[in-house]
């Protein structure tokens, strides 16, 4: 009997891309833990006329069919601030998505790896997005675990493929769920070194009631992410077209209360939070549409939740070390409480981030979830 016949074929229309974003719902329907993303959002993000990277990025897209029926896909992605700015010649992927069929992922793979090769690239890793605002990491912890907003879920087996492929672990990120005391039961060493910090080196809390307010601080925001994260391994500088494009996407999900900022004596931006209610549930029951109730779902949850989710800290390198996080999850503690939350998941931090998950130890916490990207080199002539 021969072998089953696996056909990769690149995809362009936005009608497709619709086939290519649904692939992930057939996939994933009857898995309790998936949370969808909104079709049309994810539309846009790859869609060249829509996404701004695409000024700074190039990207493929492919499906996977068997007789017939889509069985995988992928996005084949460049950014070129990272291969010329950084000189870091790598070849993304991501949006990846098979069935349990090693083959299936080989092929897929073949395919990213050709596209890498035309390009003069050294390397693969994914699952990545185009930059660091995107999803990323293949989930290894957590299977039973519903994954947030701003994550990718996917079976055990992914990661069982390409170990089979030969490919190596590169960054690895933890997720943490930690449970929220009453802000007097909260940990005293918290509040006090919090009040001690401020006082010492004379900074504000800069607290929003509307969305108004937040608008002057958001490009602050996104220059001072840079100064957080720009050494780490995984960071590719944000261009100043893409903001316009993240602040458009997420904003409507932002509750002004969820946002903090913190200010020094000369009333710079230090460091800021950016905390989301948790969208799980409502976009379970959206389902990828924003018609004709998804939205309903999403604005309940923006204003009625026990649940929330850490989206964004970035602390200026001169106040690293010093208690400002410290500082940002008691403010957030009061705000959480007055909001009547219970619960709230950290986004994925680097394995390595030892100092903001030290904060979480004087809490009642749990590693729930932990996803890593793949990386392998790439070979002229060679097969993954």
């Amino acid at each position: 009997m021969g072998k089953e016949v696996i056909d990769i074929v690149e995809i362009h229309s936005r009608k497709d891309l619709k086939r290519f974003v649904e692939f992930s719902f057939f996939l994933y329907s009857k898995n309790p833990y998936w949370t969808p993303p909104i079709i049309s959002e994810e539309i846009d993000t790859l869609d060249q006329a829509k996404n701004p990277v695409f000024k700074n990025a190039k990207a493929h897209y492919f499906l996977a069919f068997k007789k017939g029926e889509i069985v995988g896909r992928i996005a084949v992605m460049i950014n070129w601030i990272e291969v010329n700015t950084l000189q870091k010649k790598k070849v993304r992927f991501g949006w990846f998505d098979v069935i349990d069929d090693m083959n299936v992922t080989k092929a897929l793979m073949e395919k990213a790896h050709a596209i890498g090769l035309e390009n003069g690239m050294d390397f693969i890793e994914g699952p990545v997005g185009f930059s660091n605002m995107d999803k990323a990491g293949m989930l290894v912890k957590g299977f039973e675990e519903s994954n947030t907003m701003i994550t990718w879920y996917n079976a055990p087996y992914y990661y069982d493929h390409f170990k089979n492929l030969g490919y190596e672990d590169l960054a690895v990120w933890v997720e943490y769920e930690i449970k929220l005391s009453s802000f007097e039961a909260s940990p005293e060493k918290i509040k006090k070194f919090s009040d001690l910090m401020l006082e010492r080196y004379a900074l504000k809390i800069l607290d929003f009631k509307s969305k108004k307010e937040i608008i002057p601080y958001v490009e602050k925001m996104f220059v001072l992410l840079e100064e957080t994260y720009g050494k780490l391994q995984t960071f590719v500088p944000i261009q100043k077209h893409q903001i316009q494009q993240y602040k458009e996407k997420y904003f409507r999900y932002i509750h002004p209360e969820f946002i903090k900022c913190i200010a020094n004596q000369n009333n710079e931006l230090i460091a800021f939070c950016i905390t989301m209610p948790s969208f799980t549930k409502a976009l379970k029951k959206a389902n990828g549409k924003m018609f004709p109730f998804g939205f309903i779902y999403l604005l309940k949850a923006l204003y009625f939740n026990s649940r929330a989710s850490f989206y964004l800290i970035g602390v200026h390198p001169k106040y690293q070390n010093k208690g400002v996080t410290a500082i940002i999850f008691n403010e957030m503690q009061k705000t959480f409480n007055k909001q009547g939350y219970h619960i709230v998941e950290t986004n994925p931090e680097l394995e390595e981030n030892s100092s903001i998950q030290n904060l979480w130890k004087n809490y009642e916490h749990r590693l729930h979830k932990k996803r890593l990207t793949v990386t392998q080199k790439l070979k002229k002539g060679a097969t993954t």
